[in-house]
């Protein structure tokens, strides 16, 4: 396979990243609205952690510590996209 080839492969998952990226940061705004009608706080470390580790197991040993760190930035990304909504509801 060429090169090119690789990279067009590369290019078609990225399009599905940034649609299931969408689609998870629209989901995040739902969990929002629901923590905030239930009174609850944005960052829940115990899920965090459950979500860490059941994914950890999906992949080999050597891709550990880069789905953690993938999962970390996301979780980040979700929780700062819950602030804002958050905030946006409050005011």
């Amino acid at each position: 396979m060429e090169l090119h080839d690789l990279r067009s492969r590369i290019d078609e998952i990225d399009d599905e990243l940034v649609s299931l990226f969408q689609k998870r940061m629209d989901i995040s705004a739902e969990v929002a609205r629901y923590k905030l009608e239930h009174d609850m706080p944005v960052y829940d470390p115990v899920r965090e952690r459950e979500i860490l580790d059941k994914l950890s197991c999906r992949v080999g040993e050597e891709r550990k510590s880069s789905i953690t760190a993938l999962y970390s930035l996301l979780f980040e990304l979700s929780r700062a996209e819950q602030d804002r909504i958050l905030d946006a509801e409050v005011v």
